[in-house]
């Protein structure tokens, strides 16, 4: 590359190209590069590199590696041990006759640790028969979690490279929310080229490049013989856009005309609840996994909400014994001092719920749109703030035909025409059934919905069947917007906002 040949370039990478000649087989870092060139910012070195690599003077590699740390969990594992490694040597100290479910939470142990210990030490091959734990190869079971343990401890220095530990147990912690955490590291590397080692140094001294003439400028001088930045007359400009709603606001008010041209009325609710109106009402039994620390969040100020006495004596009875309903209850004791626990609502049925309370006897057909909060691990399906869509009809003719046709409508307007519903389980209501959609050829679960059961609905005051359903309005979104990843949803890019389809 000639003299003629270097005007291109800029400052930076003449001053990088320099730098680089010094040593012209080296294989440079960017620690390196920084040193020698005198920047403080990488992002020098970055440009730079690019713009020389695009001239073919430079190559530039890049090698991705995967961190892994303790999340705040973790952290606590470390301190105090794993949950199934405690609960484990609790049931190893314990006669035959002692190792249950009673006797364990008499123990000590918190309910909200017993629920997620429990699933953790099947997972193990533990299992509780006729109410006491049983274990297949209790040497087998003490050996997993002494190589868990061992994990956990090899990860207290810091952040170690994934790809040098046990894949087994990095893809195990990964779905344990918040005892690991995943880091994606890019390292660098710059390195010249055969046509970048044959340019002349001298042809690379820094000079004074204008990058436009100016009124003020051409009354002098002093631009007649200075050098000019290279300008491409011919290269693509970017195109002026204007300014639109956000894709997610946007969907979200065409699903309430949607809503609203059916018939229905929106109805709004507090992100602050109590324990009592998010779960107990609909009949979620204390023990629940759900009801965690690990996957609700509850809060300090206020800690406590009050609930109507009446209301908590109702519920009592309801998960006790199923009171007047039929039910058999989930039996044991029920807490009422849980049931007035605050906490950042977990659904959008809490809504539906108190809006039945207070209307026991007025026929209504009502929806909502609104955020809800679960501690979630941040991925690509996953977060811990997002939408829920919820809607209920309320009269005495509701019946499950009518959920279906409901759905079929709704989904049809909203550019799905293909729908079915599979029979499956949810906790409080009954019969229940999952939405699917057709969605380039596969079948795609969005929501879920069903029947309320009278456990639900006869201590709000009513006898009326409650068509109810659910469904999560960023998976809808990633499929009408055509992403793969949720928190494309919510970056501040404007390029890639423009990019996505009108609504």
């Amino acid at each position: 590359m000639d003299k003629r040949e270097t005007v291109n370039l800029g400052n930076n990478e003449r001053r990088l190209l320099s730098a680089m000649l010094s040593k012209p087989s080296k294989q440079w870092t960017l620690e390196e590069l920084l040193s020698i060139t005198g920047w403080t910012d990488q992002v020098h070195v970055a440009g730079a590199g690019k713009a020389l690599e695009g001239e073919g003077l430079v190559e530039v590699e890049e090698s991705r590696i995967t961190l892994i740390s303790l999340g705040e969990q973790g952290s606590k594992a470390l301190a105090d041990g794993l949950l199934e490694s405690r609960l484990w040597e609790w049931i190893s100290n314990q006669s035959t006759e002692s190792r249950n479910m009673d006797e364990l939470l008499s123990s000590g142990f918190d309910r909200s640790e017993t629920g997620p210990g429990i699933g953790v030490l099947k997972g193990l091959g533990v299992s509780i028969v006729s109410g006491s734990f049983v274990a297949g190869d209790e040497d087998e079971v003490s050996e997993s979690i002494r190589r868990r343990t061992e994990f956990i401890h090899s990860l207290e220095p810091g952040y170690l490279d994934s790809s040098k530990l046990d894949s087994e147990l990095v893809e195990h912690f990964s779905s344990r929310g918040g005892l690991i955490e995943m880091e994606e590291s890019v390292t660098r590397t710059w390195k010249l080229t055969d046509s970048g080692s044959k340019v002349e140094e001298d042809s690379l001294s820094e000079t004074q490049l204008i990058g436009e003439l100016t009124p003020e400028s051409l009354q002098t001088e002093s631009w007649g013989g200075a050098e000019f930045k290279p300008f491409d007359v011919k290269a693509p400009a970017p195109i002026p856009s204007g300014g639109r709603r956000h894709p997610m606001q946007a969907l979200i008010e065409r699903i309430r005309s949607v809503f609203l041209e059916m018939g229905f009325s929106e109805i709004e609710g507090d992100f602050v609840q109590s324990a009592g109106w998010n779960m107990d009402a609909l009949f979620i039994p204390q023990s629940h996994p759900a009801r965690t620390m690990q996957d609700t969040f509850y809060l300090s100020d206020p800690e406590i909400i009050d609930v109507d006495s009446n209301f908590l004596d109702l519920w009592a009875k309801v998960h006790e014994h199923g009171h007047d309903t039929g039910s058999r209850g989930w039996g044991g004791s029920f807490d009422k001092s849980e049931s007035q626990k605050a906490l950042l609502r977990t659904h959008t049925t809490v809504n539906t719920i108190r809006h039945i309370a207070e209307n026991p006897g007025t026929p209504s057909r009502v929806f909502g749109i609104g955020r809800v909060f679960r501690q979630e691990t941040i991925d690509r399906t996953h977060m811990p703030e997002f939408h829920q869509i919820e809607g209920i009809i309320h009269e005495p003719d509701a019946s499950l035909p009518m959920l279906i046709s409901t759905l079929k409508t709704f989904y049809a307007k909203m550019g799905y025409p293909d729908v079915r519903v599979r029979p499956a389980y949810f906790p409080y209501t009954e019969p229940s059934a999952e939405i699917e959609i057709l969605w380039r050829g596969e079948w795609l679960e969005l929501g879920g919905s069903g029947i309320f059961r009278p456990e639900v609905t006869e201590p709000l005051g009513t006898e009326w069947p409650v068509c109810a359903w659910g469904m999560g309005l960023e998976r809808l979104a990633m499929l009408i917007l055509g992403l793969d990843d949720i928190r494309q949803l919510y970056q501040p890019d404007l390029e890639i906002l423009r990019g996505m389809p009108l609504l």
